[in-house]
């Protein structure tokens, strides 16, 4: 099998099957030994927890190693680490929290290669004081300060050699570890986010495109008094440079955060969200904390553009008068949209089977703010993965189009988020400020 190179992922086909198929075989073994365990006289508890544990320390391991589609599994699996049940949360916590903001570092020469590659005419005269240690690694790339030539502090964006070829290697292979994943958080349908992930992954190693987003997000949020994006100083097909802009990382505010911290941060969390598609007519597709940053004057900062779509129209015009009805608990009004959306076949689902399975993720919509917490997404969770509940047999009827699956995991995403910040949210005047129809149903 091959040995990558420090920091490069692991590209082989053959070698990165191997690495993700020992997940499960992992896994299994571990169960296997629980069970003999338990028979041997071991609460049933203890041992479950400590395969949980030590399939959590694997997983995310693993993932961090591989880069690429492996490891945004991780990050997307990360936003959700409040909905673990509490006797579990643990040993997942740090692990998630670790896979937030890091992963093992690419050698400098490896990095000086790839500036190399960008700038021939020499990268060391526009980029002065460049700090060879990485501030931040995440999927496909890590980021390095340094100076600009005018000198200006920015971030250098640095693909990892490979990323395309190890994220195309992914594609495939990744549902080897649904099982396990399944495990890990069982009301995670780990199938549907792998295909979901799949449509989209290929789009984070195209910089370029990156580059033409953030500068869209930068001239829509250009002085404004909440959110801060960087602007983009120069873009090559592996390295992007943008404004450097300083913060606590938000996976550090939930970690550590003071209740006001938590609140504002959550307040701007959904104020992006929902003001994104009126204001930059893009969707910000990647919610887990380590793309955001809590500046000192209060604004929440964004620092990755690499999963957005665009919606040159705005909002969907039914999800206003969607969630309006739903938060008036209006059944028969709610299915009428939903069926109109196509989300559903008017015959497969009644309006009162529906109304049961949204009505408690409408909850933050009917007071003017709620209180964001684990036991509440935690009870919902459970509710969610049992699969003869009344709720989930409702939700195997739902029709969701492919062009909303993104906008349904970035919602979930963020409202893990929230639940992980313990925030306290005006979510209600939010929607009602940016989402047009939300104030008149149809």
């Amino acid at each position: 099998m091959d040995q990558p190179e420090p920091g490069r992922p692991t590209s082989s086909r053959l070698a990165r099957t191997a690495r993700l198929a020992a997940l499960p075989a992992a896994f299994a073994g571990r169960t296997a030994v629980g069970i003999g365990r338990r028979i041997g006289g071991r609460p049933a508890e203890a041992v479950a927890a400590q395969v949980q544990q030590r399939t959590a320390e694997q997983l995310f391991a693993t993932l961090g190693q591989l880069k690429g589609g492996a490891m945004k599994v991780g990050q997307a699996m990360s936003a959700m680490e409040a909905a673990l049940p509490e006797q579990l949360a643990g040993p997942y916590r740090e692990a998630l929290v670790r896979l937030q903001d890091a992963a093992p570092a690419m050698p400098t020469a490896m990095v000086h290669q790839q500036l190399d590659r960008a700038f021939p005419a020499g990268w060391r005269q526009i980029l002065r004081d460049f700090d060879d240690r990485p501030v931040a690694a995440a999927s496909v790339g890590q980021v390095h300060r340094a100076t600009w030539s005018d000198g200006t502090p920015v971030a250098v964006k640095i693909q990892y050699p490979g990323a395309g070829e190890a994220l195309v290697a992914d594609l495939g292979m990744m549902q080897t570890v649904a099982p396990v994943v399944q495990t890990a958080m069982p009301g995670l349908d780990a199938r549907q986010l792998f295909a979901e992930l799949r449509a989209r992954l290929v789009e984070e190693v195209d910089y370029v495109l990156e580059a033409d987003t953030q500068m869209a997000f930068a001239d829509a949020y250009r002085d404004d008094p909440d959110i801060a994006v960087p602007d983009v100083f120069a873009v090559e097909e592996n390295v992007l440079v943008s404004r450097w802009i300083d913060g606590t990382p938000l996976s550090r505010v939930i970690t550590d955060g003071s209740q006001d911290d938590r609140d504002r941060a959550g307040l701007l969390l959904v104020r992006l969200f929902a003001s994104a598609p009126v204001r930059a007519r893009r969707l910000h597709g990647d919610p887990h904390p380590g793309n955001f940053r809590l500046l000192a004057d209060g604004r929440l900062g964004v620092v990755d553009f690499g999963a957005t779509e665009a919606l040159p129209s705005g909002w969907p015009g039914k999800l206003g008068p969607l969630l309006a009805a739903g938060r008036d608990r209006d059944a028969g009004a709610l299915h009428r949209i939903a069926a109109s959306a196509g989300l559903l076949q008017p015959k497969a689902v009644t309006p009162d089977a529906l109304m049961t399975l949204l009505d408690p993720y409408l909850q933050p919509l009917r007071s003017p703010t709620f209180g964001f917490n684990r036991a509440w997404i935690q009870e919902q969770t459970r509710l969610a993965s049992d699969p003869f509940s009344a709720p989930a047999r409702t939700q195997r009827r739902l029709t969701i189009p492919p062009r909303h699956l993104l906008l349904q995991r970035v919602a979930v995403g963020m409202t893990g988020v929230l639940c992980s910040l313990g925030a306290t949210v005006a979510v209600d005047g939010e929607i009602r400020r940016w989402l047009p129809g939300y104030d008149t149903q149809v």
